[in-house]
């Protein structure tokens, strides 16, 4: 769960673009149909590896283009799809935008059971599971390789085992993050803290909380979720930070009901109700503490780095008012990410035109989503350290063109990309998981006499339940 998650929004809208390429908006679902498409399965190349040849004539339909409000974006969209075609001028990019979020799970799962996705659609890690009980993405392993994606070595191979089931590849990423410890550095020095040199332990945390609360005038050291799933997210992150698990192995029973899961649960209650260090509201859910630190009432929480240029864009604050350090425990971090799956179905030709635009538009250093010069001129941000899932020579070539294009001060993030944590996947039947440890975390932030056994015992008795119905 992430929240690029809730915040890529999207409003239905046809924007025409007259060139050599023909981009169109379409606001209803459904892949494209016509004669080029029947031309393209009549004279598709029988080598799913080989790269797709200029001379194929095709379209397709992509997920998530930019809506008119994000005027920038959607430049560069449009931009890119007129550079790839000059690599590919017979390929025609449909894109789509949809009201609301990029991806919203009650459509999203109707469109899958619809068969209505783009021949490109978008999609979280989590989803991989639910896509493939619809029987909704082609097998593109047979068509990835270093000729359609000459960086694929330089690709993170964990960032890319969440798109895997069973050996066989099913997606390819856009992004990708890991959870930190977001502070905000002007309360940081209020109360006698060195931003630069975040917490890196839970005890540490806490005792950094109590003097940031101690500034008063509503002041939250720390803050935490306790609602719409995102509170069993968090505890998930905080439970893998020390070394926990939500799930066994095999992913069929609860792991969390533990001393490890006791441990996490009693440092959150203590902290709300001993120090008084997360402040007084809680139920809170994704987008609250952003509010709360951005208005300097929050000194820290977490998150991931995209959340910051969240902020500054969406709430009006200021780059250099935020840092990061790794996630407090160490152990590991909770990782996820966005990724995009090529609809079954579709003709070969078609998967090799989709697997040539992402290996463009998202997977090449120096182009698309990492042509950081660009981004700067269009008055984009540049610097948040996430996505970051290059490895190698590439790693090395996109950090030097991020530090150099920054737009914020990157030396605040330092700590956080100097000491990375092992990232963790989220576990199976994630979304439902998490609504059952809401409760987990409702239940320890809003009663002083909370049950902690009993919580965890309940929810330990339904997250089987619902591993036992996969």
């Amino acid at each position: 769960m992430r929240c690029a998650r809730f915040r890529r929004t999207r409003r239905a809208g046809a924007v025409a673009l007259a060139s050599a390429l023909t981009l169109t908006v379409l606001a209803a679902c459904g892949t494209s149909s016509s004669d080029d498409d029947a031309d393209s399965r009549a004279s598709g190349s029988s080598d799913p590896a080989a790269p797709l040849d200029p001379a194929a004539k095709v379209t397709i339909t992509i997920d998530c283009m930019p809506p008119a409000a994000k005027a920038a974006e959607l430049k560069q969209w449009k931009e890119d799809v007129a550079e790839f075609n000059k690599t590919y001028p017979n390929v025609t990019v449909q894109g789509r935008s949809t009201p609301g979020q990029c991806l919203e799970p009650p459509r999203f799962t109707a469109m899958l059971k619809a068969k209505s996705q783009p021949d490109v659609f978008y999609t979280y890690f989590t989803d991989l599971p639910q896509v493939l009980d619809n029987d909704g993405a082609e097998d593109i392993t047979a068509y990835v390789n270093d000729r359609t994606v000459p960086l694929l070595k330089d690709i993170d191979p964990n960032v890319l085992a969440s798109l895997r089931h069973e050996g066989k590849l099913y997606g390819l990423p856009t992004s990708n993050y890991t959870m930190g410890l977001l502070v905000n550095r002007k309360l940081f020095e209020r109360a006698g803290l060195d931003p630069d040199s975040p917490p890196r332990t839970w005890e540490e945390v806490r005792t950094a909380a109590k003097k940031i609360a101690a500034l008063g005038d509503g002041i939250a050291g720390f803050g935490e979720y306790s609602a719409g799933n995102t509170g069993g997210w968090h505890f998930t992150a905080q439970l893998y930070s020390v070394g926990g698990d939500v799930v066994d192995a095999d992913g069929e029973k609860a792991a969390f009901n533990t001393g490890l899961g006791e441990q996490v649960a009693r440092n959150l209650h203590a902290m709300r109700w001993e120090d008084d260090s997360m402040g007084k509201t809680q139920l809170l859910k994704w987008g609250d503490l952003q509010k709360q630190i951005a208005s300097d009432k929050l000194g820290m929480f977490l998150a991931a780095p995209d959340d910051i240029a969240y902020m500054v864009q969406q709430l009006g604050a200021k780059y250099e008012n935020f840092g990061m350090g790794p996630i407090p425990g160490g152990k590991a971090t909770l990782a996820g990410g966005n990724s995009y799956m090529i609809k079954k179905g579709i003709s070969p030709d078609q998967v090799k035109a989709a697997i040539a635009w992402l290996n463009f538009k998202n997977l090449t250093v120096g182009k698309g989503q990492f042509a950081w010069e660009r981004t700067k001129a269009d008055g984009l941000p540049v610097g948040v350290p996430q996505p970051n899932f290059w490895l190698n020579g590439s790693k090395s070539e996109d950090d030097a063109a991020r530090a150099e294009h920054a737009t914020m001060p990157v030396e605040n993030f330092r700590t956080f990309m100097d000491n990375p944590v092992a990232g963790k996947a989220e576990p199976p039947k994630a979304q439902e998981i998490y609504k059952v440890l809401d409760n987990v975390m409702s239940g320890i932030l809003t009663n002083k006499d909370a049950d902690i056994d009993k919580l965890l015992a309940t929810a330990e008795s339904q997250v089987n339940q619902i591993l036992a119905h996969q």
